[in-house]
């Protein structure tokens, strides 16, 4: 429902109270003053230096530094190198021993096996000291002379100069300016404005739900199926991964038991549940099931 309103009277304010600010003049008066016109200083009078001659050893020729050449050394040594890469193969054997199938040739996995890379001892010579320079130092060579130095250096004498004064006249002010505030009332006039008497409302009104009739296909008797899945192999089923395995269901909402790095019961029933819940081939650790639990494999 729209809102309802109405028109009022109202004094408004069209020009707000004011100051105005007049200035009273400072007012100033001549007197006499003592300035001063050439300040004290101190006259500085040099002072001559005093000399005397010394003897000292100087340098005719410096040091030096000879460069001798000593040669490499070389030595014979062995190593093997890589005559084939290390490359993997497949194999059929038996995958995880807690494999839960009655049949032992659904527990069978195809693992990929690591071949080792072929190496040849081969012989050859290297370099053992690289080659060097040795240094000789040759000493300087000194002798003695006289010279003069300064023993005082040059100073100066202070002398005082007295300041110089002189009497004028000058203006200054007896009485600062000063300021008078004036208050300006306020101007106001009368407007007409609209008011909201009733607020806006919102009314509900019940629409009753619609329905209809629909087929649904319900699964009754599930199907089987065979697959080839990629699996986790026994080698790489360690306590670390199976400590992963266990946290992962924990997260999922799955109790796999006590965090004991041991695939026991408990692990693999909830295994199995979560298995069934997400649709994932039920009874071994296939990559799928990896993958969903978030565990690298």
């Amino acid at each position: 429902m729209p809102a309802t309103f109405e028109e009022i009277e109202e004094r408004v304010e069209v020009k707000a109270a004011s100051t105005r600010i007049e200035v009273i003049p400072a007012v100033f008066e001549s007197q006499e003053e003592k300035v001063e016109v050439k300040a004290a200083s101190i006259r500085l009078e040099p002072v001559a230096a005093r000399y005397e001659q010394i003897e000292e050893e100087v340098e005719i020729r410096p040091s030096e530094v000879k460069l001798e050449e000593v040669p490499a050394e070389y030595e014979t040594v062995t190593e093997q190198i890589q005559v084939a890469p290390a490359t993997t193969k497949w194999v059929r054997r038996k995958g995880d021993k807690n494999c839960l199938s009655a049949n032992p040739e659904d527990c069978m996995v195809w693992c990929l096996v690591e071949v080792p890379a072929e190496y040849e001892t081969v012989t050859k010579t290297v370099l053992k000291t690289p080659p060097t320079t040795k240094e000789t130092v040759i000493p300087a060579e000194y002798k003695t002379v006289k010279k003069t130095v300064m023993v005082e250096g040059p100073t100066t004498k202070e002398i005082e100069v007295p300041a110089e004064y002189v009497t004028i006249k000058k203006t200054i002010m007896v009485k600062p300016p000063e300021t008078r505030v004036i208050e300006l009332p306020a101007e106001y006039k009368t407007i007409k404005r609209r008011l909201m008497t009733a607020p806006a409302q919102t009314k509900v009104v019940e629409v009753p739900s619609e329905f209809k009739t629909v087929t649904n296909r319900r699964l009754v008797t599930p199907g089987g199926y065979s697959d080839w899945r990629e699996v986790l192999c026994q080698n790489k089923i360690d306590e670390v991964k199976i400590q992963e395995i266990q946290t992962a269901l924990r997260r999922k909402g799955y109790d796999p038991g006590p965090s004991d790095n041991i695939f026991g019961t408990k692990t693999k029933t909830a295994l199995i549940q979560f298995q069934k819940d997400n649709g994932l081939p039920v009874g071994q650790l296939d990559f799928g099931t990896l993958k969903a639990l978030g565990v690298s494999y």
